[in-house]
């Protein structure tokens, strides 16, 4: 197989990159210590889906744009009002652990790899203050950090992508986007830039229909296949 000709890396953070269900979960754990593993997947569960369905109608224009602390606290209030716990500042410790998010064990050490070769650039739906915490916690360490507040939306809007595009000075093309969701992956591949997928406990696997240049079990076989 011929080499890809890419000239930056361009990284998803939540799930690719750390934890996102474990930092929650752990959260979920210190507000509501009685509750059991169900109840606490089921709490998970909750804030994900409120998350996931704000971020779509953000995209449907159903819903102006709000950055992800906005999503969260929300997402903190729902799981807390389920819980039974009614404490504003139990909520608001709640909502910042979407901030605390523990990295894979390849992350830092895959990151330091691929950075001796490659620009590395951080492109995430977290909002600029989260994306910033985010990084400083789980040790990620980045050429550039592009958050999804700059186009004031979320991935997979075209706009998003094209912050990390426009960034780097390259064309969509010299470009590879590191992902465990193929939803990113599909968005990224529609405007252009070559797609890595990569295997992760919470991602969102490539289905049989989809295309993309590289898959990998981890940052260390990506640093392989890419050369």
């Amino acid at each position: 197989m011929k080499p890809l000709e890419i000239d930056a890396l361009v990284f998803d953070v939540l799930g690719t990159l750390v934890d996102e269900p474990a930092g929650i979960r752990a959260g979920i754990r210190a507000l509501a210590p009685s509750f059991d593993e169900a109840g606490v997947e089921e709490l998970l569960a909750l804030w994900q889906r409120h998350v996931e369905r704000e971020q779509r109608r953000v995209l449907d224009g159903a819903r102006p744009y709000l950055t992800s602390d906005v999503l969260d606290l929300e997402a903190a209030q729902l799981v807390a009002d389920a819980a039974g716990v009614h404490d504003p500042a139990a909520v608001e410790e709640l909502a910042r652990s979407s901030r605390r998010l523990p990295p894979w064990p390849d992350t830092v050490p895959g990151l330091a790899r691929l950075a001796e070769r490659f620009p590395l650039i951080g492109l995430s739906n977290a909002g600029r203050t989260a994306l910033l915490q985010l990084n400083s916690h789980a040790g990620l360490r980045w050429h550039q950090a592009l958050s999804a507040e700059d186009a004031r939306s979320y991935k997979p809007d075209p706009a998003v992508y094209r912050l990390a595009v426009t960034a780097s000075g390259r064309p969509p093309n010299r470009l590879l986007m590191v992902a465990a969701h193929a939803w990113d992956l599909r968005g990224a591949q529609a405007l252009g830039l070559r797609t890595a997928y990569v295997a992760r406990p919470v991602g969102d696997p490539p289905a049989s229909s989809d295309r993309f240049d590289l898959h990998a079990d981890g940052l260390a076989d990506l640093a392989d296949r890419l050369g």
